[in-house]
């Protein structure tokens, strides 16, 4: 231990730490902009500069080491009155829209040009350059983050959080130089065109609103405000731990009973656990891990309930989607449950007969969420998702007193119930560990295996692995930068039966839509809830869930039956691909939504729709096809869509009909540039039905 002084306050702490840890633990608040607890610092913003005695230039706190027998300042004039001058620098390239900025409330620098009650000093000045047009300002082109540089002040952490020190993904780098530097894409391509893979990594670490989840909450408040739909609302097992947080809780506080009856408040009328679809993907994915190790097929199984994981498998390694589990992920299972099993035709007539459908929101804690949701083949089952963060901002909103509320909220039955072992999938490794503990009860033992797998948890990044009797050696990759490093060679292919990935370190506990904690350890606060959770629940196994059971005995018969496929599975493309156009084609077919399904044609394209409607030529004609031919929609449990014959094979374009009828698809594409950006488009389709 070493001594110093803060502000004449003493300090005792371990060698290696810094200046700004010093003063943190001698209760002396430093503001920083560019520091993030669990990424590189940079001293890049010059916030946290402090005097040093004996030391003839002030010093950034965050990267400073401290030393034995310091005497550290931290608020003298010259201090105070440079952080207001660099915060007015700043301010001088910052719009002032605060009060519709998304991270109101949240941002650094609001926080500080309030706390100082700064003016503008100097007049604005623009962002970007002229030499530099491509370097857009504004990208709205992801279902998951929204990118405004124009509130960017060059802090890096969105660089470092998808860089080598966090993601390894590399989709954000800076150009230029000087007052012209900002973080731009690859090829300054639109968001949606790069590799990115919605995980929200950087809207977490980003200290303004220059990266946010693209926002849903006004949407979903409006529309509980009018009270026209009849609305359930699904929560996910982190976002009741983390959502604490956000109402200055200490980590790891557990909020399930205020978060219900919060949400009651907002106006919806059911509040389901995502947990209940959590332990219907274990007894699907249990299942379906059973029976490929008896057939030796398509071994390791790859979890696929972390949708950014999806996202880098589809856009990186389409050759391992056979590897993917086929289920769903729980929030998309609960969707399809909600709107199109039995509960919606409890509602009455008109949900049952398919003339209207019930409104259904998830609140996750990831942003890649967001784009799961409007995936084809599951569009349309979840109406919007919210982030924690988001929920956050809708209970302020209506002004709703999160602390006061009591913990008596109860989830609503049938889709409400869960075990402790749907409550851990919020944890890396968790998902895993429920799957071993029924799949254990399906090979008959249950009774002698380990309920817990503790070398599957922990919040470090990398691999960790168990061997389980009776099935074999699995793993688990916490953060999909140690999931690049395990798939660089091909020994996984042989040594593992199942491999739990979760693109997010600490799985979606660190998801990139939960508060923005400054808190080094906070991802093990709210892991240790998480487990304290299961540890106390009556039921820890997911086939223990009475409704679950019940769910089975009178809808879909048995894990993995031909009824659970239709309803709980899914399948998968390699992006960019001919099969990736076709299902979004088709998802649009079954939405009737003739704008976009024209979109993806080229204008003077063909259609041979293999049917008494002939050959159809042009986009414009098939969007009014779609719009105006094809009998108007069912909804809710009368909507049925279709489906590829084949869930991984990424050449494989047989589709099953809604009516049930196998047909074929080739596909003629082309490939047409707009400036920068290229898009492939269908140039001919042509229909075989084949029985």
């Amino acid at each position: 231990m070493i001594k110093l002084t803060v502000n004449g306050r003493p300090v005792a702490l371990h060698e290696g730490s810094t200046l700004l840890d010093a003063a943190r633990e001698a209760g002396v608040h430093i503001p920083t902009l560019c520091y993030y607890p669990r990424l590189p610092s940079h001293a890049v913003c010059r916030m946290c500069l402090v005097n040093v005695a004996g030391v003839a230039r002030p010093q950034p706190a965050c990267v400073t080491i401290a030393k034995e027998g310091d005497i550290v300042e931290t608020d003298s004039a010259e201090l105070q009155e440079y952080r207001k001058a660099d915060a007015a620098w700043l301010l001088a390239r910052h719009p002032n829209d605060c009060m519709r900025c998304e991270a109101s409330g949240s941002c650094k620098l609001q926080s500080f040009v309030n706390e100082y009650q700064l003016e503008d000093r100097w007049d604005k000045l623009p962002r970007g350059s002229d030499e530099h047009p491509e370097h857009k300002l504004t990208d709205h082109t992801s279902p998951s983050i929204l990118r405004d540089l124009a509130k960017c002040i060059e802090c890096g952490l969105c660089v470092e959080a998808c860089g080598e020190p966090g993601q390894q993904l590399n989709i954000i780098g800076f150009a230029e130089h000087g007052s012209g530097r900002l973080p731009v894409t690859v090829f300054d391509q639109s968001l949606a065109d790069t590799n990115c893979i919605s995980c929200g990594q950087c809207t977490l670490v980003c200290p303004t609103g220059a990266l946010i989840e693209t926002p849903h909450w006004h949407e979903v408040l409006h529309t509980l405000d009018a009270r026209r739909r009849k609305s359930a609302v699904q929560v996910a097992p982190a976002t009741r731990i983390a959502i604490s947080e956000e109402f200055a809780m200490q980590p790891g506080t557990v909020s399930t009973g205020r978060m219900i009856n919060a949400l009651r408040q907002l106006g919806f009328d059911y509040v389901f656990d995502t947990n209940f679809g959590a332990d219907l993907t274990i007894m699907e994915e249990a299942t379906e891990l059973l029976a490929r190790v008896k057939k030796q097929k398509n071994l390791p199984l790859f979890t696929s309930c972390c949708p950014g994981w999806v996202n880098w498998v589809e856009l990186n390694r389409p050759d391992i989607l056979p590897h993917l589990s086929t289920t769903k992920s729980p929030q998309q299972m609960h969707g399809a449950l909600t709107k199109r099993g039995a509960f919606a035709r409890t509602l009455g007539p008109e949900f049952a007969e398919g003339s209207v459908e019930p409104y259904v929101v998830s609140v996750m804690p990831c942003t890649a969420k967001k784009d799961e949701a409007v995936r084809p083949g599951v569009s349309g089952d979840i109406d919007h998702v919210l982030t924690t963060r988001e929920l956050a901002r809708m209970i302020r909103a209506r002004g709703i007193a999160f602390n006061a509320l009591p913990e008596d909220g109860q989830f609503d039955s049938p889709l409400g119930e869960s075990t402790g072992a749907a409550q851990i999938f919020g944890a890396s490794g968790g998902v895993m560990e429920a799957v071993v503990r029924t799949a254990a009860h399906f090979i008959g033992e249950e009774n002698s295996l380990a309920l817990e797998w503790h070398q599957l948890r922990g919040v470090s990044e990398g691999l960790k692995s168990a061997e389980i009797p009776g099935i074999g050696k699995v793993a688990i990759c916490n953060g999909i930068a140690a999931t690049q490093r395990l798939l660089k060679t091909e020994a996984w292919r042989d040594e593992y039966v199942a491999i739990e990935v979760m693109a997010c370190v600490g799985g979606c506990l660190g998801g990139g839509g939960e508060p923005k904690s400054m808190d080094p350890l906070v991802l093990e606060k709210r892991m240790q809830a998480i487990y304290a959770v299961d540890k106390n629940a009556p039921r820890r196994r997911s086939h223990e869930n009475r409704d679950i059971q019940k769910l089975y005995a009178t809808e879909l018969k048995e894990p993995n039956s031909r009824e659970a496929h239709v309803l709980l599975h899914t399948s998968y493309a390699a992006r960019n691909s001919s099969r990736l156009l076709l299902m979004r084609f088709l998802d649009c077919v079954d939405r009737r939504d003739g704008k976009t399904a024209a979109s993806l044609f080229h204008a003077d394209a063909l259609w041979s729709t293999a049917s008494p409607f002939g050959d159809i030529q042009g986009a414009a004609t098939i969007e009014a096809f779609i719009n105006t031919r094809l009998p108007p929609r069912k909804y809710g449990p009368a909507y049925s869509r279709h489906r590829m014959e084949a869930s991984a094979d990424i050449d494989d374009l047989t589709v099953i009909t809604p009516a049930g009828e196998r047909c074929r698809f080739s596909m003629e594409v082309e490939t047409l540039h707009q400036g920068s950006q290229a898009r492939r488009v269908i140039r001919k389709l042509v229909r075989e039905v084949l029985d």
